[in-house]
Formats: structure tokens, C-alpha cells, sequence
């Protein structure tokens, strides 16, 4: 397919990707930037389509499928019934025979009812069958709460995923990234879960119109210091680039790591900033008891225990189920605050 020619945008491995480069050229949003990739994968592999709830109706999946359908067509994008583990069924079973399948859940939630599938299934073929078959599938899902959605629909379970061998799981920060790292695991050989943040779908910045990759399992320093490195996925990378922002006002430089894929990780790129900064804040909009919080830290202390010059910190979602209450949830989600305080308590424990 032509769009595999599409070059691999090395710029954006282990350098600087910050503010100064995202402003500049065509903008696009997050949102924006998924329907694109999509479209692309679409227009540039026949092999390609889309199913899910939602995809073809007026809303498009927060308009990241919006009208798709009738560029392509009912037959390449189109919505299904709720019945998750048959339709993951469905997307092994086709790309087994040579197709190129994206399967949206609106959340990570209904991806429970996939498990089986996913994980005795699509993460395994490969190793079975002696590299002979493969399964080249992605699921797309979404997190964020902040409006009610409550414990049955605002579930971060991304690590449930990084624990399985064979899965690959993404976690863009950014619309570029969004956009890069998709096309990528529409490309590649393996089953890819794709998880989006529902809070960074209106986030701007420059996005090149045509097909380019992101390769998976690389991350990106967007910001270099010298001071502590603040590891983080996901929209908590946002908050980690204001808490660093505000910290610089107090002369303290903080460096910041996005990881972009939670598996494989980048462990290279992690082990050379917490060697150069000495300290390790990680930051993951998940759980922190056998999270991927949990698996950066055991890392930095089996990897890089005589660099350190303090503990490792985290900072995580609270272990317990997501509140509906307003109040409750303005309480439970981490804020620039808590990230400027967890960094503050960490420098002090020196």
C-alpha cells in the first residue's frame, strides 16, 4: 500500500517536540488529527475499515469517524450492535485473513466484556502459530470523566492491557502524536489497543496534512531540565508541561518525559533522564496499585537505583471507583497543583 511509504518522523524520537514546533503550520485538533489517520488508512488501503457504536451516527465518536461513512461507504465504516466479544471475534477473524480492522468502543469500560478475546485470543496467535499468522488490529478506546459518567463508564484500565504479552497499547498526549502513532498501529502487524483521552479531543496544534508514522514504542522529552524528570501518558503529559511551566517561575527545572506507548515502553529513554536528573516523579492517569506507575518504578529501581538521589514518587487516579458526584470527581482527578506539590514534596526529600 502506498501509504506505507509514508516516512517515519525520526525528528520526534528522543528530542524535543515542545511548544515552539506545535504552533507552527496547518493546525488541527485532536479529534481532528484521529479522523484524518482514519481517513487516510481508508483512502490509501482498501484493506481497512471501521465498526463500532456510533461510528456513522451524527456525532461521529466525539467527531473523531464523522462522515466517513459516506466517503467510504456502509460497507468500510459502520455501526454495530452492543455485543463487544463478538465483535472482537470479528476483527481477529478478519485481519487473520488479510484486513485491516479499527474497532471503536466508546469506553475502555466495554472492552471488559472483550477479554477473552483480546487476550487468549489476539495477543497470542502470533506466538502460537510461530510467527506464521499475525494480527494486525486496532481497538480504539476512550477515558476521561467530568461529567457523571461515573464507575461503570470512566474506568482508566489501560494497565489491564500492558499486562498482557503480544498486546501493544498507545496512549497519544498530543494531535500530532494522535494522528502518527494511529496510522502506525493501522500499519503494523500486531493487535494495538488505542486509548484517547476524551478531555484532549479539542486540544490544537500543528498537524501535517498527509500521512506520516510515529513509530510505537519510542517516547519524546517535551521538555528538557535538570532537576527532576516527570514521567507521564496521556493528558496527565498536559499537566505535567504547566506544572513545569509554573516550577520554572521558582527556579526549579523540571524535565518532562512522554511516554506515548505504556507498552512497549521506551525504557532508554526513561533511563537516561532519570540518570541525568537523578530523581523520578511518574505521574499516570490509572490506578497506582499494580499500575503502570507500579511498573516505571520497579524499573528505575532495578535499573537505575544508583542514580537516584530520592524515592520515586507517583502520582495516580485514588484506588477506588469513580465518583459521579461533581464535587467528588473535582476531588478524585489529579490537577497542576497536585503535580507541582507531589514535585515539590520529592525535591524536598533529599
Amino acid at each position: 500500500m502506498s501509504w506505507d511509504k509514508a516516512p517515519i518522523d525520526l525528528s520526534t524520537i528522543k528530542t524535543l517536540n515542545d511548544d515552539s514546533g506545535r504552533s507552527k503550520g496547518r493546525m488541527a485538533t485532536y479529534r481532528e488529527a484521529i479522523r484524518e489517520a482514519l481517513y487516510l488508512a481508508l483512502k490509501e488501503d482498501k484493506r481497512a475499515f471501521i465498526f463500532g457504536e456510533g461510528v456513522d451516527d451524527a456525532g461521529g465518536v466525539f467527531g473523531t469517524t464523522l462522515d466517513l461513512h459516506k466517503e467510504f461507504g456502509r460497507e468500510r465504516v459502520f455501526d454495530t450492535p452492543l455485543c463487544e466479544n463478538t465483535l472482537t471475534g470479528i476483527a481477529i477473524g478478519s485481519s487473520l485473513g488479510g484486513l485491516r480492522p479499527v474497532l471503536v468502543h466508546m469506553r475502555t469500560d466495554f472492552m471488559l466484556l472483550t477479554m477473552d478475546q483480546l487476550i487468549n485470543h489476539a495477543a497470542k496467535w502470533k506466538y502460537m502459530f510461530g510467527g506464521k499468522v499475525s494480527v494486525p488490529m486496532v481497538v480504539r478506546a476512550i477515558i476521561g470523566g467530568g461529567w457523571g459518567s461515573a464507575a461503570q463508564h470512566s474506568q482508566p484500565i489501560q494497565a489491564l492491557f500492558t499486562h498482557v504479552p503480544g498486546l501493544k497499547v498507545v496512549m497519544p498526549s498530543c494531535a500530532y502524536d494522535a494522528k502518527g502513532l494511529l496510522l502506525s498501529s493501522i500499519a503494523g502487524d500486531s493487535p494495538v489497543i488505542f486509548i484517547e483521552h476524551r478531555w484532549l479531543y479539542d486540544h490544537k496544534e500543528a498537524v501535517p496534512k498527509e500521512a506520516y508514522f510515529v513509530p510505537l514504542g519510542k517516547a519524546v522529552l517535551r521538555r528538557e531540565g535538570r532537576d527532576l524528570t516527570v514521567i507521564a501518558d496521556s493528558f496527565m503529559v498536559t499537566l505535567a508541561q504547566e506544572a513545569a511551566m509554573r516550577l520554572g517561575k521558582d527556579g526549579i527545572d523540571i524535565e518532562v518525559l512522554d511516554l506515548r506507548t505504556v507498552r512497549p515502553l521506551d525504557h532508554d529513554l526513561i533511563l537516561a533522564s532519570v540518570k541525568k536528573t537523578g530523581r523520578a516523579l511518574v505521574l499516570d492517569f490509572g490506578y497506582k496499585f499494580g499500575g503502570i506507575s507500579s511498573e516505571i518504578s520497579s524499573f528505575l529501581m532495578e535499573s537505575a537505583f544508583k542514580y537516584l538521589k530520592s524515592p520515586v514518587r507517583r502520582l495516580t487516579l485514588p484506588d477506588t471507583p469513580t465518583p459521579c458526584s461533581p464535587a467528588l470527581e473535582k476531588a478524585y482527578y489529579p490537577d497542576t497543583d497536585r503535580v507541582v506539590l507531589e514535585a515539590k514534596k520529592l525535591l524536598r526529600a533529599d
